[in-house]
């Protein structure tokens, strides 16, 4: 079974549209750049598509010394850098972890309230922070992802679960970091380890699935697939599974193009 690396994601603020990557290098809480900002509410509580859709409507792009978010409802930007050295800390929640953040600028968190319509501000975590992972599972640092630093789904995954769906969907309602190619559906679930190109991955936890599958990334309107047919064969514990949460050693290089080969079995 030949296995490669089909593209590689980076989503530089939590829950809002990523870009693909020709190479992503790798740090000690995920590739770099991925989920560094996030926007809160008036609590310091992380706000995401769970319960503003309309963030789905907000996309990335890198853009010189940082990216430009994009708000592809009226075109309207904003470019922000990949991080602030410093500024006002404020501690922060993502699910039941309390994370000590970076407040940005206050003209940038106005121009996601008035784009989303809520009041938000734009937080970024500063490399000090060390949020650590769930150690039931692994040990080590994630950045203001869920819960682990990188997500892996196969390609066929996807392309079975379409084969079964009236809707097809894109591989973007899954907000993986890697797509693997070859192979087939939901290999990913039998993984242990894995290594890219000279990169060793740890395959640690399935990852249950939540409404923000079910809402187009380009419209922010939401339906009920593909969570609808993912719960008739896809379902345990009350839980719909879908990709592979994952730890990464060390730092590195992982590429487009890149041999993955299977080191250990789950």
């Amino acid at each position: 079974m030949s296995l490669a690396v089909a593209s590689l994601h980076v989503y530089p603020i939590k829950s809002l549209g990523g870009f693909m990557l020709n190479e992503a290098h790798l740090t000690d809480r995920g590739f770099e750049h991925d989920r560094r900002w996030m926007l809160v509410d008036k609590a310091g509580v992380f706000v995401t598509q769970r319960e503003a859709p309309e963030m789905a409507c907000l996309h990335l792009r890198p853009k010189n010394n940082g990216s430009q978010v994009v708000d592809i409802r009226t075109d309207r930007t904003l470019d922000l850098p990949w991080t602030i050295a410093a500024g006002v800390e404020r501690m922060c929640s993502v699910w039941s972890d309390r994370v000590r953040t970076v407040v940005g600028d206050e003209a940038w968190s106005a121009w996601f309230s008035e784009c989303l319509g809520r009041s938000v501000t734009l937080v970024h975590m500063p490399m000090r922070t060390r949020r650590r992972v769930d150690g039931r599972y692994a040990q080590g640092l994630t950045s203001l992802s869920d819960g682990f630093p990188y997500l892996i789904i196969s390609q066929a995954s996807l392309d079975e679960l379409n084969g079964r769906s009236e809707v097809p969907v894109g591989m973007d309602r899954f907000r993986p970091n890697i797509v693997l190619a070859g192979g087939h559906a939901f290999q990913e679930d039998t993984f242990a380890q894995i290594r890219i190109g000279d990169v060793r991955f740890h395959l640690v936890k399935p990852c249950a699935r939540c409404v923000i599958v079910t809402t187009d990334q380009r419209t922010g309107e939401r339906g009920k697939e593909p969570l609808r047919t993912l719960a008739t064969y896809r379902s345990s514990n009350n839980k719909v599974l879908f990709g592979m949460n994952a730890m990464g050693d060390g730092d590195g290089i992982v590429r487009v193009g890149d041999e993955v080969t299977i080191l250990a079995a789950g």
